[in-house]
Formats: C-alpha cells, structure tokens, sequence
C-alpha cells in the first residue's frame, strides 16, 4: 500500500537560496513492500520507502538517501521536503529495523532499490511527475554513509550509474581497526575507485566529541568524515559543520524511544534546523552542479558570496581548475 499528503511551500515565484524552501509543491509518499498484483503492472520496492517529490508537471533527477545506524527514514523528513522542494525526487528507503554490525545486506538491499527505480518508481509518482535515472544521486547519512560508499565503489552491481554521492557524516565503524563488515576505508589517499563520480563529504565538528563518559563519539577518528574525503579523488568537495553535531541534520521532532535516543547519546548542537538548512542546500547546490550542470550556487558558496545558516569549520574543493 501507499500513502501521500500534499505539503504547501511558498507560493513566491522568485528565485530561492538553496538553503530555503524551495518553489515546487512537493508531497511526501509512502509506500509499503507487497507482492505485486495479478496483472503484474505494478512492481512494488524491495523495503518500504517515504519518498519527495515535487507535484508540478516535470522531469526530476532522482536522489536515493540512507538512513544512519537504527534510525528511521521518517526523522529525515523535514531534510527530504527541503530538497525535494528545489526540484529533485528523494527515495528514502527503510533498509532494516532491527540490525547488527554486519552492513553487506544493507549493501545489497540498496542495490535491489536502485534496480527497482527503473521498473516501479513511476508507478508510485504523481500522474505528471517523471524521474530522470540518468542524474542519479546517491547519499548517505552516518551508517548509511558507509553503505553509499560501499555501492558506489561496487561491492554491489546495479542496472543504474550513480553520478553524484554525498557522504552525510559517514562513519564506517568504532575506530581505526575496529571497522564493521564490510570495510570501505583502506587509509591510503585517494585510493576510492569511484570512476571520476563527483563526491562531496559533509562532517560534524562535535560528531567526535563523547556527549558523557558513557557513551563513545557517534563519529569516531579513524572511522569519520575526515577519514572518508582523505581517499577521494577528485572531483571531491569537503565541509565540516562547526558547533553541531552527529544527528543534527534530523527533524526537529523525533518521536518514540528511538527518536528520543537522538537527543541524547550524541553532543549536539543547540538546534537542530540551522544544520539541516545546511545539509539540505549544499546537497541541493552540489547535485544541481554534478547532475545538471548549473554550479552557480555551489561556486557562490566556495568563494563566499553565499551566507550560510552555519560556520564552517573546514571548507575544501578538491576539483579540477
């Protein structure tokens, strides 16, 4: 089964900063795994899924977001709708309740969803809503990272070419030598094989510090963002976020016991939506760059001609001149 729901943004026609809600009408969709009808004219996804998309006649770019360790896709809602808004169809799967360390399933989970794109995703859009699988984007946040990462550099084979990936304070393990199954850092410079695709890495200042003696970093050294970015090859794009923390990036409001989690096994920052606004426009400004090839908004950024909602604690371009 599926559900929708309309959400209204600004019915202003002018131009919007990618850190803003956009201009389009966007409506979130869910939709639940079943076994397809007798007719056999529906393919419904391997997992559930809470899909963006813009409700205006069109044809979007496709990004697929994972969520990070025991999250749900639900509490990157807020995210989903920001990017959704500007022009772009964000498929958010559930890849798993209940998990251990082992991520290889999540690994092939994704691969089935990204096949699934091309035979089902229409199904499940807007009558005059179309994806463009030739720009797909593929993004990660902490675990989920790790799995994007993972998929980009074929530890699984899929029927689509990912262009763009986004790396959301990935984190491949507990520390340098105590990495999960399966390990994607190997810790020698830009060493990723991801076959010229634009990656951009965005880290957490506080996502290394502990939040109480109790509890280790949610993004340890030797595992994080910075870890990640040292083995990209260009074209790569490196932010850390300073003053906010591992799950900033998540709605305002995250319900029940996991959601509660959220506010306290990681340091955060002292509110949630100026990291968000963040994320979501420098993902929104890196895909219109590397699936549209408009890198206006991305270029304003790097040479500061863009305010941002945060301060940045380290902004790299490591990109062809």
């Amino acid at each position: 089964m599926n559900s929708s729901s309309t959400i209204p943004t600004s019915s202003s026609s002018s131009s919007k900063n990618v850190f803003d809600i956009g201009n389009h009408l966007i409506k979130l969709i869910k939709i639940e795994p079943k076994i397809s009808n007798k007719s056999g004219s529906v393919c419904f996804p391997p997992k559930p899924l809470l899909i963006g998309t813009p409700s205006e006649s069109g044809v979007f770019p496709v990004l697929i977001l994972l969520h990070g360790y025991l999250l749900y896709n639900s509490f990157y809602s807020q995210l989903i709708k920001h990017i959704a808004s500007h022009g772009f169809i964000v498929v958010a799967p559930q890849l798993y309740i209940v998990t251990g360390p082992d991520a290889n399933e999540e690994i092939k989970i994704t691969a089935d969803i990204t096949n699934w794109l091309s035979k089902g995703l229409c199904h499940f859009l807007p009558s005059n809503v179309r994806p463009n699988l030739t720009k797909l984007g593929l993004a990660g946040h902490s675990r989920g990272g790790k799995v994007a990462f993972a998929l980009a550099l074929r530890k699984q084979v899929t029927s689509l070419k990912f262009s763009a990936l986004i790396g959301i304070d990935p984190v491949d393990g507990m520390d340098k030598g105590k990495q999960t199954p399966p390990p994607v850092l190997n810790y020698v410079p830009h060493s990723f094989d991801l076959d010229h695709m634009a990656v951009m890495v965005i880290g957490s200042g506080l996502g290394e510090i502990k939040r109480n003696p109790l509890f280790p970093p949610c993004a340890p050294r030797g595992v994080n963002h910075r870890d990640f970015f040292n083995e990209c090859q260009k074209p790569a794009i490196y932010f850390v976020v300073k003053d906010y923390g591992h799950l900033d990036m998540l709605d305002d409001e995250t319900k029940g016991f996991r959601g509660n989690t959220t506010r306290c096994l990681c340091k955060n920052g002292e509110s949630r939506e100026p990291m968000r606004r963040f994320v979501g426009g420098i993902v929104i400004a890196f895909m219109k760059a590397y699936l549209e090839g408009n890198s206006r908004e991305l270029m304003a950024i790097r040479d500061g001609s863009e305010i941002l909602p945060v301060e940045l604690q380290i902004s790299e371009f490591l990109v062809e001149e």
